[in-house]
């Protein structure tokens, strides 16, 4: 599936069984508590935090997978080709970063 399909796929489902999409506001609050969870995860799992009981069944492709949902919702409502936008950005990383991370002795 490509980024395209992904928004186009979230697009369908929304007009059809979402009824609707929540407003920006409730998006972006949604995306910071899904970010959370996928935070809770990475902190408890492979930080230093002990994990719960109760988190050790969590799936954080699942959890990642939300966060992706809601950025393609706020994609979506906000009239942005994820993309096209994707893509300068990678061109604005290769520019500017074209050998900054090769000579960064904190890497090596």
């Amino acid at each position: 599936m490509t980024i395209q399909d992904a928004q186009t796929t979230v697009d369908n489902w929304i007009k059809t069984v979402g009824v609707r999409y929540f407003n920006e506001l409730t998006n972006m609050a949604q995306l910071t508590e899904e970010v959370g969870e996928v935070a809770r995860i990475i902190a408890r799992r492979y930080g230093e935090q002990s994990e719960k009981e109760s988190d050790k069944n969590k799936d954080l492709g699942d959890e990642l997978a939300d966060v992706l949902w809601v950025l393609i919702c706020l994609a979506n409502q906000t009239g942005v080709d994820l993309t096209e936008a994707f893509q300068k950005n990678l061109e604005k990383k290769n520019s500017r970063d074209a050998t900054r991370h090769l000579t960064n002795e904190k890497l090596t």
